[in-house]
């Protein structure tokens, strides 16, 4: 059993920051990709930001500049800073995360989701 715990979304200002956290805990061999999702009201989900195992990382346009992903292995989390925040960001985020149950198997989990709301 694995479990994505999400923190740190609320209201802020146009021009702000955030910064999200998403928790892995259970029976972890080790953890893969980590990404983070969002998905505004009457839209589809889409990815933000990724992060792989090595540290290499991925933006979405719309994003790129202004979010920084980064993971801590040693805590099985990963991280969204999100500076210069807009409206546009206004959006439920999720992380979404390969967890290796052992050395060959692995299973993709989502996090319950973290309302970001950017407005004045």
């Amino acid at each position: 059993q694995v479990h994505l715990v999400e923190s740190g979304g609320g209201l802020v200002q146009p021009g702000g920051s955030l910064r999200l956290s998403c928790a892995a805990s259970g029976s972890i061999f080790r953890l893969g990709a980590m990404d983070w999702y969002r998905q505004a009201p009457g839209k589809q989900r889409d990815l933000v930001a990724s992060i792989g195992s090595g540290g290499s990382t991925n933006y979405a346009d719309s994003v790129k500049g202004r979010f920084t992903i980064s993971r801590d292995n040693t805590k099985n989390t990963v991280y969204l800073q999100m500076n210069s925040l807009k409206p546009e960001d206004t959006a439920v985020y999720y992380c979404n995360v390969d967890v290796f149950l052992n050395f060959y198997s692995h299973q993709y989990y989502w996090g319950q989701g973290t309302q970001v709301t950017v407005s004045s």
